[in-house]
């Protein structure tokens, strides 16, 4: 089958936002002949990534727009937030929000699967594996150079998304960046109490420690100094579990078992900024903190938003009003999660400050209904 190498749009990363762009802007109208997707990786590796992934209630409404829900995933009921060793906590409840559920905790491959079925169907053009080596930009158009197994080549089209971030330390350093001194370590845990449907946002004196319901235990991310991760990757798995138990303490009995460990460096790293036919969405515009889990939702509110810009004007105007859309949105969500990043991280004043804070976020309904409603929503 021949591969046109002229189109409308050219997409680079095949990932859960640039796909979701792509299904968007087909079912707004627009043509799925004329949108090309990118990714260096093959849809069978994409396919198979165990890597979990949060998905706010927004999140799954821009999933159904698209086609691509629903998606296997382990809903989110409840969200308590505490502080370890100390007074104050907050109790966030699916009731008081009037949705089936906060949010969902799914696997990457698994959204990245439903996504691809939809942009297949639909008729996108997707060239993967294909690496994008270049781009060059002129008054027409951006040409788009890449190579597929060895074999260079090159498309042409109006505009051009950048849509593949990559992890903060493997990123060029943007405008606006901090390198937290921390390490995430990522697992499945099982404990011997679960709670079915309820997610934990604990914070210790190292940094937020988040337990994820899915499956039959826990999804975790544990947030600590990169010396420290160090260690607890190197002990064996009942060592890891009681350090892990030590942390978060026993409102879930005793963790029971744990997968193979790894950890990646946390980083801010945002610029929003592009060119005349340019663009960058979710990652590659911003690499948040994983604390309330913002990165991927933020990311699927810019696919959301230029999808409905560019289904009504493809021009490059179109791409000035769309950065205009999202600066308060993206603004208000990079400072509110770069500032708690900063605080679970803090002396022990501010530590103390935070279990009261947390203690009066709880008692204070229209706060804590705020507070869940920006982690589901995005600034609206």
């Amino acid at each position: 089958m021949h591969t046109p190498s002229t189109f409308d749009l050219a997409i680079c990363g095949a990932g859960p936002v640039g796909m979701a762009l792509a299904a968007l802007l087909v079912q707004r109208g627009s043509r799925a002949a004329g949108i090309a997707l990118l990714d260096a990786k093959s849809i069978e590796q994409a396919r198979r990534d165990p890597r979990t992934i949060a998905l706010s209630h927004g999140s799954r409404q821009i999933l159904e727009e698209a086609g691509a829900w629903p998606v296997e995933a382990t809903p989110i009921h409840q969200i308590h937030v505490s502080r370890r060793g100390q007074f104050g906590r907050s109790l966030m409840d699916r009731g008081e929000h009037g949705v089936e559920a906060l949010g969902y905790v799914a696997r990457y491959g698994a959204v990245v699967s439903a996504l691809a079925d939809v942009c297949e169907r639909l008729g996108v053009t997707s060239l993967r594996p294909a690496l994008v080596t270049g781009s060059e930009e002129d008054a027409d158009g951006v040409s788009v150079q890449i190579d597929q197994a060895g074999a260079p080549s090159s498309l042409r089209a109006s505009l051009l998304v950048q849509a593949e971030g990559g992890l903060f330390g493997q990123q060029t350093e943007r405008a606006v960046s901090r390198d937290y001194g921390q390490s995430a370590i990522i697992a499945h845990v099982r404990t011997s109490s679960p709670i079915a449907h309820r997610a934990y946002e604990r914070f210790t004196d190292e940094g937020p420690l988040a337990l994820l319901p899915q499956d039959d235990g826990y999804a975790l991310v544990w947030c600590v100094p990169p010396t420290r991760a160090e260690q607890l990757l190197a002990l064996d798995d009942a060592a890891f579990l009681a350090r892990l138990g030590a942390a978060f303490g026993s409102r879930l009995g005793r963790f029971t078992h744990t997968t193979a460990r790894l950890a990646y460096p946390l980083g801010l790293n945002a610029q929003a900024n592009g060119t005349a036919r340019t663009v960058a969405i979710g990652n590659a515009a911003q690499t948040l903190h994983p604390v309330a889990g913002q990165g991927l939702n933020l990311g699927l509110r810019d696919a959301a938003v230029l999808a409905r810009v560019l289904a009504q004007d493809s021009s490059p105007a179109a791409l000035e009003r769309y950065a205009s859309l999202r600066q308060a949105d993206r603004g208000l969500t990079v400072r509110v999660t770069d500032t708690m990043a900063r605080i679970f991280t803090g002396s022990a004043p501010t530590q103390g400050l935070l279990g009261l804070s947390l203690g009066l976020l709880d008692a204070f309904r229209p706060a804590r209904k705020s507070l869940a409603e920006l982690m589901m929503y995005g600034r609206r």
